[in-house]
Order: structure tokens, then C-alpha cells, then sequence
């Protein structure tokens, strides 16, 4: 083999490598995106779960929104007053102390409450379970169907099934979001953690009607309204439904409540 050519074609490639390499640094200082320092430092103090609980796309679209004053700084659930410190430090500002939320399941119709229509011996999925005769086993329309959808999405192990029911563990719910947004049935929801009284019930059927299906659920009596001295609790279709705002954990709702729905 001629060595000259050998020599020309290593020559030609160095070239061809120095002349893209140069290019390639060119380019990319004239299309590079500025990154914003405070983005970062706030990214770094996020704790990375990406579980969407404050409403952005991610630990990145939440640290962008707080660089950019479009989020407050202790907007993490997951990282609660620790991580919102540190980034109201970031930001030069001071983090405003918010309640903790913790997540609830309006329902108390577990297997010893709630008729049961027929015995389900299908996949344990919830929303596989809402497509065959009735929408499950449960006699209620609006109950549980206790197949742990939400079971299944929470990363800190704070919700599980008991007797037939979803129960959330409040000392470990971190108040992500993800269970609210599974359940096929709408029947979790946020509420402030030092609440002490729930209603346990989403039913929107009659009085009569939801007696026939279930012993705990709201019979939509109107006694725990009439005994509000604050204006906390109202019926919603044919449901309480508590004010938190208003609420001042007087417990008299929870007293003259006929079926202990109230908790």
C-alpha cells in the first residue's frame, strides 16, 4: 500500500475532525440556551420524585415555575417546610408557613357496611373492575371498589385496602396527588391535616336508598348542619360536605350524626 496515500488519508480525516470539532463549538455557542443558576439551585434542593403532586410536569417544571415567580417557594408536598425553606433562601425570600394536606377516602363502606351484588372473581384492577354488570360488586354506586388502583401509584407506601376499603396512612402521605388522580371514582381527596372531622361518604343516592345498600353512608338527615354554629358543613347533593376554612373542630356534626359517618 502506498504510504503517501496513507499518510494523505489520515491527513484529510484530521482535518475533516479539527474543522467539525471547530464548527460543532461555534454552533453551539451561538444556539446555546441560558440556563438560570436559580433554576438549578432549586432543582438541586427538590427532592426528585417527579410525582406532579404541586401541579407541574415534574421537579423540573416546578423549579423553573419558582425561578420564574410562578410558584411559591414550598409548593413541594414531598419535600413540605424543610425544602421550602431552603428554597425561599435560594430565592432571597421567606417561605410562608402552609398547612400540610394529607389525603382522605370519602367512603366507609367496607365489607362489613356495604350489600355486595355478586361475588367478583375478576382482575383486581378498578378501573377494569367499573366495566363489567354494575360497576362492580358493591351495591353502591359511588363506594370503593377496594381493588387498590391507588394502592399501586403511591411511592411512600401511605394508602393500602383494609377490609375492603382504601385507607390512608396520614403520618406517611405526603400529599403528592397521585391516588386523587386514580381513583376511577373521584373518592380521594386533599384535606388539612389537622382536621379531625370527615365525611366518610360520597354517595349521592336518597336516604332510603343508601340505607339499603350501606349502614355507614350519609342518609342526608341535615342534623349535622343544623348543629354548625359556624357555617362549616352543608349538604351537597344529598351529601355533608365540610368547609374546612370554617371549621373549628367543634365535633358537635360528628355528635348528633345518626350513622357515624362523620369521623
Amino acid at each position: 500500500m502506498n504510504m503517501t496515500a496513507i499518510i494523505i488519508a489520515a491527513a484529510v480525516v484530521a482535518l475533516a475532525g479539527i474543522v467539525v470539532g471547530i464548527g460543532l463549538g461555534l454552533f453551539g455557542e451561538k444556539f446555546k440556551v441560558e440556563v438560570d443558576e436559580k433554576v438549578l439551585a432549586v432543582r438541586a434542593e427538590l427532592p426528585g420524585n417527579n410525582c406532579g403532586g404541586c401541579g407541574f410536569p415534574g421537579c423540573d417544571g416546578l423549579a423553573a415555575a419558582i425561578a420564574a415567580g410562578q410558584a411559591p417557594v414550598n409548593a413541594c408536598p414531598v419535600g413540605g417546610a424543610p425544602v421550602g425553606d431552603k428554597i425561599a433562601a435560594i430565592m432571597g425570600v421567606t417561605a410562608e408557613a402552609g398547612v400540610k394536606k394529607v389525603a382522605f377516602v370519602k367512603c366507609k363502606g367496607d365489607c362489613d357496611k356495604v350489600k355486595t351484588l355478586y361475588k367478583y372473581d375478576g382482575i383486581q384492577d378498578c378501573g377494569k373492575a367499573l366495566a363489567v354488570p354494575g360497576g362492580g360488586e358493591k351495591a353502591c354506586d359511588y363506594g370503593c371498589l377496594g381493588y387498590g388502583f391507588c394502592v399501586k401509584v403511591c411511592d411512600f407506601d401511605a394508602i393500602h385496602v383494609v377490609n375492603g376499603v382504601a385507607v390512608v396512612d396520614k403520618e406517611k402521605c405526603v400529599a403528592c396527588g397521585k391516588c386523587v388522580a386514580t381513583c376511577p371514582k373521584n373518592l380521594i381527596t386533599l384535606v388539612p391535616y389537622p382536621a379531625k372531622h370527615l365525611v366518610q361518604c360520597s354517595s349521592h343516592d336518597k336516604g332510603k336508598d343508601v340505607k339499603a345498600k350501606c349502614s355507614a353512608g350519609c342518609i342526608g338527615c341535615t342534623l349535622c348542619t343544623k348543629q354548625c354554629e359556624f357555617d362549616a358543613i352543608h349538604m351537597d347533593n344529598n351529601v355533608a360536605v365540610i368547609d374546612y376554612e370554617k371549621c373549628t373542630n367543634c365535633g358537635k356534626c360528628a355528635e348528633k350524626c345518626p350513622v357515624k359517618v362523620i369521623i
